[in-house]
């Protein structure tokens, strides 16, 4: 009779083959790392699947030798440097055979400021985050063509400088790499050893996850009760293979998924619509319930690490205000737009906090200290 493989002591080996070679920035960070390898290997058990990110200011933090240790562990895996989206979207048909797992390094110059948009890219990166949605494309010759849908689910881990399109962070778990200090310590990775012990512990992961699909397929495990939506989407597949593992690893990918999770709320500043609501809230209309238009930009302009005295080599004026805050609603369900405000001797347009009073409990973090401001009165409204 065979003997049960012992999912928590494998996931603690693989831990430690990340330890000889990669120095990640926190103990969540290996818990999420080993818990991905792993999830790999079980992808059509669940319905989503997080990208994995390796990113970091600076080159030489490790950023590549961590999607190289990953590499040695993952089935099937494809090193995608500067491919594009069509010849993704071909393998992950299984043109060549298998679904692969995708590792693209140098994703900055995909992605990056002088890359372009990379639209069809990112498009697929994020199509494939979840089961079931395709990627559709024109296949065919001249006027001889016919819609084709290619499969786009597929593990992705990618591994850059600087950021990535927002899109694509909100589907991913984020290791924010850096250099090594003096007193951190790792092995030289050495190809022709070192791939052959990762391939031993890959096959062994395949050989688990072969034993445990049953019991982790259409499971949706308990999560920490403020994790929901999209970041609950990223962390159930790792948090369900942990529960499948046993030992401390329930326990630890709970706590990576807490980490992760609170690391990216606070490192979120939301889209540039977000931040304009936050600085009224907090910066144009603190004690305020209604201010001309002209004074709001004057504020506005005028605030240390804000970007509205320069966008785009502009400052922030009346008309492009207007059009922002017109993608928001009112109370009311109305765009939030300019109203007549009273001052002495005239009459100026300019906004009244109750109309984004809506808006700022929708979308703004919480403020700073205090609760939102009241909701104003009426009084002098032409």
């Amino acid at each position: 009779m065979t003997k049960p493989i012992n999912g928590a002591a494998l996931l603690d080996e693989v831990e430690a083959f990340h330890r000889r070679f990669n120095v990640f920035p926190t103990e969540a960070a290996y818990a999420a790392v080993t818990l991905w390898d792993a999830h790999a290997h079980l992808l059509d058990c669940f319905d989503s699947t997080p990208r994995l990110a390796f990113l970091s200011p600076e080159p030489g933090s490790g950023k590549s030798r961590a999607l190289e240790v990953v590499e040695t562990l993952v089935p099937n895996s494809m090193a995608a440097v500067d491919a594009s989206a069509a010849a993704l979207f071909r393998s992950v048909s299984g043109i060549n055979g298998g679904r692969p797992t995708i590792l693209f390094d140098e994703i900055d110059t995909v992605f990056g400021p002088k890359a372009g948009e990379n639209e069809q890219l990112r498009g697929f990166l994020n199509a494939g985050h979840a089961r079931g949605r395709p990627t559709f494309r024109c296949v065919g010759d001249g006027t001889n063509q016919q819609v084709q849908a290619f499969p786009s689910f597929c593990a992705v881990a990618v591994a850059g400088l600087g950021h990535l399109p927002d899109t694509i962070m909100t589907r991913s778990v984020i290791v924010r790499m850096r250099r090594r200090a003096r007193n951190e310590k790792v092995e030289s990775f050495r190809t022709r050893i070192h791939v052959r012990q990762g391939h031993e512990l890959r096959d062994r992961l395949a050989k688990w996850a072969e034993t445990i699909q049953e019991q982790v397929t259409d499971v949706y495990p308990e999560m920490p009760e403020e994790v929901t939506d999209r970041p609950a989407d990223v962390w159930e597949p790792l948090v369900t293979i942990a529960d499948a593992a046993g030992g401390h690893w329930p326990e630890r990918a709970r706590q990576a998924c807490l980490t992760f999770v609170n690391a990216a709320r606070s490192n979120d500043k939301g889209s540039l619509g977000v931040r304009l609501l936050t600085d009224l809230r907090d910066h144009v209309m603190v004690g305020i319930d209604r201010l001309p238009t002209v004074a709001i930009l004057d504020r506005l302009n005028a605030l240390d690490d804000a970007p509205w005295a320069d966008l785009n080599g502009k400052p922030l004026d009346n008309r492009r205000l207007s059009r922002m805050l017109a993608e928001y609603m009112t109370a009311g369900n109305e765009p939030i737009a300019s109203r007549n405000i009273k001052t002495a001797g005239s009459v100026l347009k300019g906004y009244h906090a109750a109309d984004l009073h809506d808006a700022w409990q929708r979308y703004c973090p919480p403020p700073p200290e205090s609760p939102l401001p009241p909701l104003p009165s009426t009084e002098n409204v032409a």
